[in-house]
């Protein structure tokens, strides 16, 4: 039988984004009583979450956001210490409360250096044009890998809208191999949309080993910039193309009205004028 820590990670690893303290919260309400240390012990949850989806924090005093991520983390895989690499910076992470605090700075020592920058640069212009300023988090980061083979860049952008009942997300994962001027890596879309039921899409496109046709920073971000539009591009046909085959055979077909029923009410309807919208007489 599975134990409460193996249900309650599996809930937070199934959070959608930007609910996580939602997700914490019903946590908290369903097991208090059976045990009051649960959220502590499920750190190693929290820390698989945050750096799986890319989360984005401020740094204490600062207005633009860095990223969590198995990538520009320090030390040991325990460890709660990561590292911006535009603001030269490390920070510590606290997975539980998802705060950061002790920003210091630092500099990665990494024999790409050179590249890391030219990157960044180039990926400081693509992400201006493509993820606007929000009222949620958007953020990228450059870094080399742990073993220093490979450079990774990394785009999360979140959006998140309580009052529409709607959360979404894209992340975007690459590692650069200087070695072969080759990309790998994986695009991942997610979005919950919650009002009055309970839909979600997750959807995930791999990539591997696409020739960039250059070594330098501008030819590595433009070869992003192609793989990301045909990405949207294909969930955008996707979607059309459910809503008008698969989701339109789901439905009966119901005058349009326009209005949203209330099913508590559904007993005093008059089916016909009703959902017309006409007054009744």
């Amino acid at each position: 039988m599975s134990s409460t820590i193996d249900i309650t990670s599996s809930f937070i690893q199934g959070a959608p984004p930007s609910e996580l303290a939602d997700v914490v919260k019903d946590i908290k309400a369903l097991t208090s009583d059976d045990d009051p240390s649960l959220i502590a012990k499920l750190k190693p949850a929290f820390q698989k979450y945050n750096e799986e989806q890319l989360v984005a924090v401020k740094l204490p005093g600062a207005n633009d956001y860095v990223l969590i991520s198995s990538y520009n983390k320090l030390d040991s895989s325990s460890s709660s210490q990561y590292y911006d690499t535009a603001t030269s910076t490390s920070f510590e992470f606290d997975h539980t409360t998802s705060k950061a605090s002790s920003p210091q700075s630092y500099t990665h020592d990494t024999q790409h250096s050179s590249l890391v920058q030219s990157i960044l640069k180039s990926l400081t212009s693509h992400f201006a044009e493509h993820y606007p300023p929000s009222s949620s988090s958007s953020v990228f980061t450059v870094c080399a890998t742990p073993d220093d083979s490979q450079i990774a860049i990394l785009i999360s952008s979140t959006k998140s809208s309580p009052k529409n009942f709607l959360s979404g997300q894209w992340r975007s994962t690459f590692l650069f191999d200087p070695a072969s001027t080759t990309l790998s890596g994986s695009l991942k879309v997610n979005v919950h949309y919650y009002e009055d039921g309970n839909v979600a899409l997750t959807t995930k496109k791999e990539v591997e080993n696409v020739d960039v046709g250059g070594s330098d920073g501008a030819s590595v971000v433009r070869k992003i910039a192609a793989i990301e539009k045909q990405y949207q591009e294909e969930v955008n046909r996707t979607i059309v193309g459910m809503n008008e085959n698969s989701f339109k055979g789901l439905r009966r077909q119901l005058p349009v009205t326009r209005q949203k029923v209330e099913w508590e009410r559904i007993r005093g309807y008059a089916l016909g004028s009703d959902l017309r919208g006409e007054a009744k007489r």
